[in-house]
Parts: C-alpha cells; sequence; structure tokens
C-alpha cells in the first residue's frame, strides 16, 4: 500500500439537509467520479489526492462504475491514517433508471453499499426523472427500453431505504419544479437536495427559487462545464466575461465559477482529477465577488449547456431527455 501521510481536515462550509435522519451535514463541495475515459486506477489515485487535499463529501453512482474503486480508495485512506474513519466522509450515490422500479430500489441501493465497501450512504439519490426496462446499465437510455416512472412507488422504496438506515438522507437529481411539486404532494419524507446542472450560463433561477421555498439544497453538477467530456461543453471554461473576471481577482476561471455557485447557497460536484487543480477549486471560500461581477455574470445568455446539440434528435433519446429536463413529459 502507498504510505500516506496524514493531513489535517480542510475547513469546508456544510449544509444541513432537512429530511436527514442523524446524518452529518454535506460538504458545500463535492468531488465527482464521473470521467470520460474512465480509468479505476486513475480514479483511485485521485481519490486519495483529494482526501490529502481536504475533500470529504464523494458523489458516484451506478452508472458511473466508479463505486468500487471509490469504496477502494477510502478504506485504503482510513488504513493510512488519512481518515480516521468512514464517518468524516459524505458519500452521495444515485438509482440507475433500469433500477427505478419499487421492488428494485432495495437491492440496488445494496449493490452499491456492497461495491463502496460501506454500510450506509450519506445521500441516495434518483439519477433521472425516469425508469427503464430493468437489465444493463447504460447512458443514454434507448427510446424503446424508457418507461415513465412510478413516483409514488418508487419514492416510497427509497424512503424504506432511509427508514432501514441504509443511507441517511434522500433525494433527486434532473427534477424540474413540476416534478418536485408532484413528489411533495406525496412524500413522506421529503427529498432533501435535487442535483442539476448550474452554471454561470445556465443559472436555473426559477428552479432555484422553488427549491430554496421547499428547503430542499440544490447540487450543481458540471459547474465548470465539464470540458473535455464527450457530453460536457468548453462554453464555460473559455468565457470571455468569467476569463475577465477571474483576471481582475487574480483568481482561475474554475474558481470564479464555484464562488459564483457558493455565493448563491448551492452546493455543487466538480471533478478534476489533477492535484493542483483539485486544491485551486478548493481556495474559493476567502475572498468575494463584486457588486460589479454580478452585472456582469447576470448578463451572460443563459442557455443549457448538456446534453451537446449536434447530440439532441428528433426520434432519439437525448431528445426525450431534454423533454425531461424541460418538465414536459
Amino acid at each position: 500500500m502507498t504510505n500516506l501521510p496524514q493531513v489535517p481536515t480542510f475547513n469546508i462550509p456544510e449544509v444541513k439537509l432537512s429530511s436527514s435522519s442523524g446524518g452529518r451535514n454535506m460538504p458545500v463541495i463535492g468531488m465527482g467520479t464521473m470521467a470520460d475515459p474512465f480509468d479505476e486506477t486513475v480514479l483511485k489515485e485521485a481519490v486519495l489526492e483529494a482526501i490529502k487535499a481536504g475533500y470529504r463529501h464523494f458523489d458516484t453512482a451506478s452508472l458511473y462504475k466508479s463505486e468500487k474503486p471509490l469504496g477502494e480508495a477510502m478504506a485504503e485512506a482510513i488504513e493510512a491514517g488519512l481518515i480516521k474513519s468512514r464517518d468524516e466522509l459524505f458519500v452521495t450515490s444515485k438509482l440507475w433508471c433500469t433500477d427505478a422500479h419499487h421492488h428494485l430500489v432495495l437491492p440496488a441501493l445494496q449493490n452499491s453499499l456492497r461495491m463502496l465497501q460501506l454500510e450506509y450512504l450519506d445521500l441516495y439519490l434518483i439519477h433521472w426523472p425516469l425508469s427503464a426496462k430493468p437489465g444493463k446499465i447504460g447512458f443514454p437510455v434507448p427510446k424503446d427500453e424508457q418507461l415513465p416512472m412510478d413516483f409514488n412507488s418508487v419514492w416510497a422504496a427509497m424512503e424504506d431505504c432511509q427508514r432501514l438506515g441504509l443511507t441517511k438522507s434522500i433525494g433527486v437529481s434532473n427534477f424540474s419544479c413540476k416534478k418536485l411539486e408532484n413528489m411533495f404532494s406525496f412524500a413522506t419524507i421529503p427529498p432533501s437536495v435535487n442535483q442539476v446542472e448550474i452554471s454561470p450560463l445556465w443559472q436555473q433561477q426559477k428552479l432555484r427559487g422553488f427549491c430554496k421555498s421547499k428547503g430542499v439544497v440544490l447540487t450543481a453538477y458540471s459547474p465548470l462545464g465539464a470540458k473535455g467530456t464527450r457530453w460536457g461543453t468548453d462554453e464555460v471554461m473559455d468565457n470571455g466575461t468569467l476569463k475577465e473576471i477571474a483576471k481582475a481577482h487574480n483568481k482561475t476561471v474554475a474558481q470564479v465559477c464555484l464562488r459564483w455557485a457558493f455565493e448563491q447557497g448551492l452546493t455543487f460536484v466538480v471533478k478534476s482529477f489533477n492535484k493542483e487543480r483539485m486544491r485551486e477549486n478548493l481556495q474559493i471560500f476567502d475572498w468575494e465577488l463584486t457588486s460589479d461581477d454580478y452585472k456582469q455574470i447576470n448578463e451572460i445568455k443563459q442557455h443549457r449547456l448538456m446534453p451537446k446539440p449536434e447530440m439532441v434528435s428528433p426520434n432519439g433519446p437525448f431528445k426525450s431527455l431534454q423533454e425531461l429536463w424541460d418538465g414536459e413529459i
């Protein structure tokens, strides 16, 4: 095993989750583990570096294939003394569409726990407001395999998972205001979190206002646009306005985006396996954006960045997923 020095925990702000059953608060910044291309060894090394840098929140999903190496890295970090126990970590995973059926939710969570070598999750999310024929996990979901979700029964199974102590909190991802409103009409345990795409180029002000009114914590995924991936874009990191603001503060564009998200009261998941950038992404809590910065950011033209326009076709799966995002179906 690699000889890893012990390091102090970085002082990362945390937020309270409204429906948590005694779990720890959620660190506002988490490390994403969805990589393109994916390499288990690279991910394990990156997670260990992230823990050394001070990250304590890790975001995974059955879709990402990252649960197993993440679990191995966390176990190694404990053995090496980087952290004292699993309780110092906040781990989020997600239920994939093929398992979004009442009778498959618990087995799916149990499988995630086995892969992660954990007894419980801190947060378990419904990955998409969509079910699919049970079977192979993959994205995008072929259109002929997509099924409307029985939200009542799937959420009831999610609530059972929390009552069993297998997850401390439950939530959703990629849910619109309309779908959240529907969920609040029947949920016994309301969703604590909604994880969606948010960045300065897609600020989601309506959804942010709705979630705030309901006590739902919003987590931004791809706050930097997921540059370099098949599904991402370079529009955020290459935005001229954000570059000018970064230069004025002697910061990186990534730091400006993450600071903006933090000042909006958002939590966020950011993925970088580069040691220097990992640390830079944590250096956002001791400075502020100015009113002039906000004026410029608010003037940035808003549009959804994912999926890429060329990946959306009238008859293809991304078209129906776009409709899901927009709350039309």
